[in-house]
């Protein structure tokens, strides 16, 4: 894939707009209209609410994200911090984000004392919809690309500029996997959505599936520099996904065993 949308010149300044940013741009956006309105019809809760919960969520998510992506590579990166600088639009780690974006909605919630466990659900939703396109700026950008395979499905990426290696080789197209990961959950939080049994319940669902799905599709990653615990055998994210699963299959079973009759709101 060509991770360049279109060049153009402004000012007498070149200008790039890449398809990674681009896409991510687009996610913020659909997810960002999708909550404001289910919140309102939903919760009741005001669209300059979610305007300002959405910039929070999107400065936390990035910090996260580069700085576990820093973390992959801790040597290269900290060793030399101008390396830094290097691909610095690109290159985030979706646990990083996610582990920065809780304790930060967490925050915000308690601090307009909105609904806890609904907005969860909310966020679950929300961050499907965002997910999926940060997904497709992976693939286009070539990063989080795949083990090379002779399967009939492999994609070769040839663009100079792509961060996939080895180029013109066949690879496993793992941000594809992901992406269909992703709108599998959503179709599921979306089923579950009319019929939960407890508040909280997206939320936990969209934490373990996801984590279930990461580790399956760590298998086929080529991206060596996200880095092991155990050499070939236990990747970061795997390790993260086995904490991730544990943890909240505990609250999933305790919030079942005490739900409470969710009231329907009238539309």
């Amino acid at each position: 894939m060509h991770p360049e949308f279109i060049s153009f010149e402004l000012f007498g300044k070149p200008v790039t707009i890449h398809f990674y940013g681009l896409l991510i741009a687009l996610g913020a956006t659909l997810g960002y209209f999708y909550a404001a309105k289910t919140a309102k019809r939903e919760l009741g809760i005001e669209s300059d609410v979610i305007q300002g919960l959405a910039r929070w969520v999107i400065i936390a998510a990035f910090v996260g994200g580069k700085l576990f992506y820093y973390f992959e590579s801790p040597a290269y990166y900290f060793g030399e911090p101008a390396n830094m600088l290097k691909n610095f639009r690109t290159g985030f780690v979706f646990y990083g984000s996610l582990i920065f974006a809780i304790p930060t909605v967490i925050w915000y919630f308690r601090k307009h004392k909105l609904p806890f466990w609904p907005m969860m659900d909310l966020v679950a939703v929300t961050g499907c919809i965002v997910h999926v396109c940060g997904r497709m700026g992976c693939f286009f950008a070539g990063c989080c690309y795949g083990k090379p395979t002779d399967m009939p499905w492999g994609i070769t990426f040839s663009d100079p500029l792509s961060q996939a290696k080895p180029l013109n080789t066949p690879l496993h197209p793992t941000q594809l996997y992901e992406i269909f990961l992703i709108l599998s959950i959503l179709v599921v939080l979306l089923m579950f959505k009319r019929h939960k049994r407890f508040e909280g319940q997206l939320f936990f669902l969209y934490i373990m599936m996801y984590a279930v799905g990461r580790s399956v599709t760590e298998i086929f990653r080529g991206d060596i520099r996200r880095g092991f615990i155990i050499e070939n055998v236990l990747s970061h994210s795997q390790l993260i996904s086995l904490i991730l699963i544990s943890l909240v299959g505990i609250f999933y079973y305790r919030f079942s065993k005490k739900q409470k009759p969710i009231v329907k709101q009238k539309p």
